[in-house]
């Protein structure tokens, strides 16, 4: 049972929620101009889990024969066979009815949007067989999180909500492009996009670059959409410095911590700007 377990986190990469949930709580302080609810926290963190969980089994069980042939993703849980296509269709069947049950526990209206999130999250599965811009469509889908937090409080959209969703957008896509320079000559091999396959490694850098200076700016704005004070603004420096070391670490002649700078950065940028916006509204 335990390397069952261990098997389906695998598949999932659990710990990459990291990415998410921070920024889905921050919506939720956000809307709540304080700290929401324990019901509204749990119901928030059992649908971020939920479509999470979902999205990335689909992303495995899309690309099983493209992992199957990569030899950085041969050893995944689907192409060595530990886990069954059957098994992780009843995840994904299991993990959306997690979704639907939370989006109900909440307001109305995340039921009613619920079908349009649930498209965005599959979509990107398949974006690089045809597109380029799939490192836009995944920070979509993890963009959709503070958004969904935000309207499961106040039932209704907002400015604050767009602009640290778009911010998120922008970060994902900019972390994304270095993470898919691991795999740069297999998707030229193969035709799959992305841009460093579209534009090359220096290029690729420098795009991600831009895209993280996007993204602090959009999350510069929050501050005075939102009016935050001086406990943001702190965290506005930290993580200017993250993203800065981020782009620092890696470059062109040297891939060798790309996933370094791909997880210990970016969860530390997420729960940076959580933890700040607790100190600023929720505490």
């Amino acid at each position: 049972m335990w390397r069952k377990l261990k098997t389906y986190t695998e598949l999932i990469k659990f710990e990459h929620t990291l990415f998410s949930l921070p920024f889905a709580f921050v919506g939720g302080i956000l809307a709540a101009r304080g700290l929401p609810s324990f019901r509204e926290c749990f119901f928030i963190t059992l649908a971020v889990v939920g479509a999470r969980s979902a999205a990335m089994a689909l992303n495995r069980l899309a690309d099983r024969d493209i992992d199957a042939k990569n030899p950085r993703t041969c050893n995944r849980a689907l192409p060595q066979k530990r886990i069954s296509v059957r098994e992780v269709l009843i995840w994904i069947t299991g993990s959306l009815g997690l979704v639907i049950f939370a989006s109900w526990q909440l307001n109305p209206i995340c039921l009613k949007l619920l079908p349009i999130a649930v498209l965005v999250i599959f979509f990107y599965s398949y974006t690089k067989r045809f597109t380029w811009c799939s490192h836009l469509f995944l920070g979509l889908s993890l963009g959709l999180a503070p958004v969904g937090s935000w309207i499961a409080i106040r039932g209704s959209f907002g400015l604050e909500p767009f602009l640290i969703g778009l911010g998120v957008v922008f970060w994902t896509a900019g972390f994304d492009i270095i993470y898919s320079t691991l795999d740069l000559e297999y998707d030229l091999q193969e035709g799959l996009y992305s841009i460093p396959a579209r534009f090359g490694l220096e290029r690729a850098f420098q795009l991600s670059l831009i895209m993280h200076m996007i993204a602090l700016g959009l999350f510069s704005s929050l501050k005075f959409a939102a009016g935050l004070g001086k406990y943001y603004l702190v965290a506005l420096w930290v993580v200017g410095i993250l993203l800065l070391l981020e782009n620092w670490m890696v470059s062109p002649k040297n891939l060798n911590r790309v996933n370094l700078a791909f997880f210990h950065i970016n969860s530390m940028v997420s729960i940076t700007i959580l933890i700040f916006t607790l100190l600023e509204l929720g505490l």
